[in-house]
């Protein structure tokens, strides 16, 4: 898929990008590259594929869960300026 002059104009626009005439040319080859692998990509059948998070079969190494720390709830939210039931309190930000 090759993209025109336009295209580009209007994905920079899109992502807020500042290009300059004399790169758009650049931009489109590269683009259209990166389409056309994805096109070549989506081509290959990979209904037998099964699904992995990671290339690699490994397990992740975890370390023990233990505290490390004391407990400082009370000391810090002495210095808090809302709490309500050992929580703190925030503004809301969410409508």
């Amino acid at each position: 898929m090759a993209l025109e002059k336009s295209d580009v104009e209007n994905i920079a626009h899109l992502a807020r990008l500042a290009i300059g005439e004399e790169d758009i040319p650049a931009y489109a080859e590269n683009l259209s590259n990166i389409l056309s692998l994805v096109e070549q990509m989506s081509s290959v059948d990979t209904s037998g594929v099964t699904p992995m998070a990671h290339p690699l079969d490994m397990a992740q190494r975890l370390r023990e869960d233990v505290v490390s720390e004391p407990n400082q709830r009370e000391h810090l939210q002495a210095h808090a300026p809302a709490v309500e039931n050992g929580l703190f309190l925030v503004p809301k930000v969410i409508e």
